[in-house]
């Protein structure tokens, strides 16, 4: 590994404990249903999807931003909703078929799933979790590199819009990065949606 990349990887390593401790005392300010619902107004208000598109989301696990509210907002519009299944390391992500009252089972990195035999689903949006962004729509993830993987896949396919979705403490002024990190096309948080590139935003917009 280039010094380079040495440097970029201690940032973000040093990045993630102040961030993690950022979005535990948003969590404290903000309780995370209310968070959610924030967020689900402040999405439903700026982005303006096709028909039954197909999202991808996650279900959260700990202190991760709850995008619940806007999961079943999203699945009552119609939207097909995929939850994402870590295959492997190094490997790009799959998304299996969510519904309403399905029972998930935990995967790789206890990340809550659907059970094997439900469809594979294909996103045409991915609401992407994160531990810290930045104004230019660079995230911080967990340093698996699975999201960055999976949305340069998509991309090189076709079109795939990309929301992180946060608690607007979670921003930095620089997210460090490298050439396989991947740029958000929106940041949704409680304080309202933001494209990027755009400035904030009031009008729909896919």
């Amino acid at each position: 590994m280039a010094p380079q990349d040495q440097d970029i990887v201690a940032a973000k390593r040093a990045l993630r404990v102040e961030a993690a401790a950022r979005r535990r005392a948003a969590v404290v300010a903000l309780p995370p249903a209310e968070a959610g619902r924030r967020v689900r107004d402040a999405f439903i208000a700026a982005i303006a999807l096709p028909p039954r598109v197909p999202v991808s989301a996650y279900w959260p696990l700990d202190d991760e931003f709850d995008p619940r509210p806007l999961i079943d907002h999203l699945q009552a519009a119609g939207h097909p909703i995929g939850l994402p299944v870590v295959v492997g390391r190094g490997q790009p992500l799959v998304f299996r078929r969510w519904l309403p009252g399905m029972e998930l089972v935990p995967g790789n990195f206890r990340v809550l799933t659907p059970p094997p035999e439900a469809p594979e689903v294909t996103p045409a949006v991915i609401l992407a979790p994160l531990l810290a962004f930045d104004r230019a729509g660079y995230r911080l993830g967990y340093g698996g590199g699975f999201y960055d993987r999976t949305i340069a896949k998509l991309r090189a396919a076709g079109k795939v819009l990309v929301i992180g979705v946060a608690y607007a403490a979670q921003e930095v002024s620089t997210v460090p990065r490298d050439a396989t990190d991947q740029p958000l096309d929106w940041i949704v948080t409680e304080a309202g949606a933001r494209r990027i590139g755009g400035g904030s935003a009031s009008g729909n917009r896919y």
